[in-house]
């Protein structure tokens, strides 16, 4: 295994190897695509990829929220060279993908890409914000070869 120091991965639920063959790699493939464009994230980060159990239990005690999510990040707030960490539960990408019609595998790019995002200091709750998000998160995306996750369905 490549040792990536400035992105670790900590894999927490055994499922996430199964469902992602070479995840650390495929990890480091999206941080990697990430800083090509937002160079921010050349700076260290942390991925847990864990279950339901643990982001209700992250969510619960800091946001107060009583229920599993499919990613958070908590940004370091400090000027180290460390963006902070994010977390993924398994259970919520995987119904997510199943109920998307997407591969597992692209939507889990997706909300590491968003995560990461979210380190580096961008938002979504604002129109404006959202707008600059997603279409940073699409070019990201595409360079990872997965298909636009905002784009309009077809009929």
């Amino acid at each position: 295994m490549e040792d990536h120091p400035d992105f670790d991965v900590i894999i927490e639920d055994e499922r996430w190897f199964g469902a992602l063959d070479g995840v650390d790699a495929f990890a480091e493939r999206c941080r990697a695509a990430a800083a090509d464009f937002e160079p921010a994230l050349a700076a260290g980060a942390a991925l847990l990829l864990a279950d339901d159990r643990t982001l209700a239990d992250l969510n619960r005690r800091f946001r107060d929220i009583e229920k599993p999510t499919n990613v958070l990040s908590f940004p370091s707030g400090r000027n180290t060279g460390f963006l902070g960490d994010i977390a993924i539960a398994f259970e919520t990408c995987l119904r997510e993908s199943e109920a998307q019609g997407i591969a597992f595998r692209d939507h889990a790019a997706h909300l590491i890409v968003h995560g990461l995002l979210h380190l580096a200091g961008y938002d979504h709750e604002a129109d404006d914000e959202a707008n600059e998000m997603e279409s940073l998160e699409t070019r990201i995306l595409a360079k990872l070869g997965v298909a636009d996750p905002y784009a309009p369905e077809s009929a």
